[in-house]
């Protein structure tokens, strides 16, 4: 008999470019860092080879890890030099490496696509109204992808490849069905992310609130200062940056996530860790959020902040079992290796620079 044939595709050589301002994965605080690691691992499991270029220690399965910076320059996070200084330091260490594809997480790094002798995907990790500019003027030398159709909506011009939802390790958060007697906000202490509106909220539903959030840069200083310190007590208790174990255990325990932000949140990662949990979501009708709740069923979005309080109560009507099952179908860390996987060949099939054909190859399979 004639043996079968499959087609199967040529792993890739990939380049993933973080940014310089945390480990990968990160110890804390650091969304992009945390999807760059999960995205990082599944691709290597999938037989890709990832050549990761980022700051501090390995921490992923990446075949190769180039250190960019001994030290993580989280402290200069506000400032635009670590960026530049960055970009450049990866840009003189590409030349030594051979990749089909550069994936480049950073905000300067896509300045340099032009130049670059493979093609650049990059991730768009910020809001539009910041980063429609700087993409703008570089047309057709990088191929942008949102992370959220809500995202890409506001500058839908621009050279957009794809929209990956971002993804998670949904394995590695505990479910829990039995909620602890409080609700949860987990994110940056800034106006942006409106923790005090989650206080008061909070307090008009008769709940105890728990928030960790990170507090370096001085508007988040000063929006903790003048906003959240004000409406803290026993009932409101702030516990500061919470590390990826205490992350979980808060998450897991909450009655819902509390998420009531005041702009155009291009994602909002915590949404997903926090159904993930079996933890339904409280947010306002900006940015993702529509997009990453099952409306009823997973949480609820609500457009008025005064509607939050009541929405804290109905939670008790929701199954954690929907929250973890709507993470697992739609934003699981194969879904989003899936969908960068067809971006990368997409990209590569236009002609872009690649350095190692991009085709299929024939595998005999047997009779």
């Amino acid at each position: 008999m004639t043996p079968r044939v499959v087609l199967r595709q040529r792993p890739l050589r990939i380049a993933m470019v973080a940014p310089p301002y945390y480990t990968v994965p990160p110890q804390g605080y650091g969304g992009a860092e945390s999807v760059i690691a999960g995205l990082v691992d599944r691709l290597v499991a999938r037989g890709h080879h990832v050549i990761l270029f980022a700051a501090g220690t390995r921490g992923t399965a990446a075949q190769e890890f180039v250190r960019t910076w001994e030290t993580p320059a989280a402290a200069q996070l506000t400032l635009a030099l670590p960026e530049v200084v960055h970009a450049a330091r990866v840009e003189a260490l590409l030349r030594a490496h051979t990749v089909d594809i550069i994936h480049d997480h950073t905000l300067a790094g896509p300045l340099t696509a032009g130049a670059r002798r493979s093609p650049t995907i990059v991730t768009v990790h910020g809001t539009m109204d910041d980063l429609a500019e700087v993409y703008r003027p570089l047309g057709s030398a990088v191929s942008l992808v949102a992370v959220s159709h809500a995202q890409r909506s506001r500058a839908p011009d621009l050279n957009w490849v794809a929209t990956v939802h971002n993804g998670i390790d949904v394995d590695s958060f505990p479910y829990r069905e039995d909620k602890d007697d409080y609700v949860l906000f987990l994110g940056r202490f800034h106006p942006q992310k409106a923790p005090h509106l989650a206080v008061q909220a909070a307090r008009r539903a008769g709940v105890r609130i728990i928030l960790a959030g990170k507090c370096t840069e001085e508007v988040e200083h000063d929006y903790y200062r003048d906003e959240l310190a004000p409406v803290l007590g026993p009932d409101a208790v702030e516990v500061g940056v919470a590390d990826p174990a205490l992350k979980r255990r808060l998450l897991a325990g909450a009655r819902c996530l509390v998420f009531p932000i005041r702009w155009e949140e291009p994602f909002g990662l915590v949404m997903v860790e926090a159904m993930a949990c079996g933890t339904p979501v409280v947010a306002l009708a900006r940015g993702a959020a529509p997009e990453v709740i099952a409306q009823g069923r997973t949480g609820f979005v609500l457009d008025r902040p005064e509607q939050l309080a009541g929405a804290i109560t109905d939670c008790a009507s929701l199954e954690p079992a929907d929250c973890r099952r709507h993470v697992s179908s739609r934003f699981s860390l194969d879904a989003m290796a899936t969908g960068y996987e067809n971006a990368y060949r997409r990209v590569l099939a236009r002609g872009g620079g690649s350095t190692v054909s991009s085709g299929t190859t024939q595998v005999s399979t047997g009779v």
